[in-house]
């Protein structure tokens, strides 16, 4: 359920800010065209938006910007903590992608970035499921995060960190959940969402999946 990094996450809670504008080398191409990442995610957002994984507030900040009614989810505690000083006006709840408070029944757009990938795949889809079972019939998925086309190109970026001795990068890579496109792209359509790709950077892929 993405719990098991809490630690990781409370201990990156007063250096994220720093990470997404490139400050960490290890990291910059993760986070390259990060703006331009959020605005798309915001982009394609509509109605109330429930956001998962709200870390330190960036995209809720953009989404609220544009006129979105927003109700954040989130396990941190640090990361909370944050994203309430930066935004007085945000909801943000203790909660992960599996287990949260219950939402508004209003929620037309369930949006994430650089989160979802700390589910295993199986927890992907249970994921997936509960929220089309939430959605209303014109609901959405917009979801911004780290993925491959292949685990062949998967390996070939951790070879790549390794060779420029980003050995932080390249043990995320090997321990968290990246997914490849087509495991998710099967588990939107599983639960009879209609999906398609953006790629942002080397990294990162927007999701957008519509609800039939």
């Amino acid at each position: 359920m993405g719990r098991e990094f809490i630690e990781l996450f409370e201990e990156w809670a007063t250096d994220y800010d720093k990470s997404v504008v490139g400050e960490d080398p290890q990291y910059k191409d993760v986070f390259a065209n990060y703006e331009e990442i959020l605005e798309e995610v915001v982009r394609q957002s509509t109605g109330r938006v429930a956001e998962f994984g709200v870390g330190t507030g960036n995209l809720s900040l953009k989404l609220i910007a544009a006129g979105h009614h927003v109700i954040g989810i989130e396990p941190s505690k640090a990361m909370r903590q944050i994203a309430s000083r930066k935004i007085s006006s945000l909801i943000v709840l203790d909660g992960d992608f599996i287990n949260y408070p219950e939402l508004p029944n209003d929620v037309e757009t369930i949006v994430s970035t650089y989160a979802f990938h700390h589910l295993t795949d199986d927890e992907k889809e249970t994921a997936i499921g509960r929220f089309a079972a939430i959605l209303p019939g014109n609901g959405r998925i917009v979801f911004g995060d780290t993925m491959f086309r292949s685990e062949a190109d998967k390996q070939l970026k951790i070879a790549e960190a390794i060779d420029k001795g980003f050995l932080d990068l390249a043990a995320d890579l090997n321990r968290e959940y990246y997914p490849t496109l087509d495991i998710i792209k099967n588990a939107f359509e599983k639960h009879h969402f209609d999906v398609s790709f953006k790629q942002m950077n080397d990294f990162v892929w927007v999701i957008t999946a519509d609800k039939k």
